[in-house]
């Protein structure tokens, strides 16, 4: 606890071929990706909620690892990361997050897939609820997660910000 009451949680915006995104780092990773098109407000009251200790800090220098890759990744170039994480949530939402992760680039799989992957099948609606509350969107790949239809279902950077990530996934996964 006594270390996060001096975590600084540094943040920068990219903005690259039409996607304008906050995301913040501490010194442990990176531990915010912010929705397409939202201001600095989403970032504010995120850290306010899950690191009210923290003091923000806009530093180009210390997000620029991040940065590269995400860029690398909205250009067709990265298909998986390799950066620090800093994730703070429920050994449920973490072990949710951690199996997101291993969604192969391009594919999706349903909610109740991945609630049979973390060993809990009946926890369906709890695996929305931690794809939700994800706060690395992108890296970790919630958008890869659609209902058992294959309908889009809820994201936190909205419909049209999932259709996207999905549209760019399947276009340069074509060339594989």
């Amino acid at each position: 606890m006594k270390n996060e009451q001096n975590q600084s949680v540094y943040y920068g915006k990219i903005n690259h071929k039409g996607w304008p995104i906050f995301i913040a780092a501490t010194d442990k990773g990176l531990c915010f990706v912010g929705s397409l098109n939202d201001g600095i407000d989403e970032l504010k009251n995120w850290v306010d909620k899950n690191r009210s200790n923290a003091m923000l800090v806009e530093n180009k220098e210390n997000i620029s690892p991040y940065v590269y890759q995400l860029e690398e990744y909205f250009d067709g170039k990265r298909k998986s990361f390799d950066v620090p994480l800093d994730l703070k949530g429920t050994l449920f939402q973490e072990s949710v997050w951690k199996a997101l992760q291993n969604i192969p680039y391009g594919e999706t799989v349903s909610y109740a897939d991945v609630a049979d992957k973390i060993g809990n099948p009946k926890a369906v609606r709890a695996v929305g609820a931690a794809n939700g509350a994800n706060p690395v969107m992108i890296v970790v790949p919630c958008h890869r997660v659609v209902a058992k239809s294959g309908q889009l279902t809820g994201f936190r950077g909205g419909l049209e910000m999932k259709k996207a990530l999905l549209a760019l996934e399947k276009s340069n996964k074509m060339g594989d």
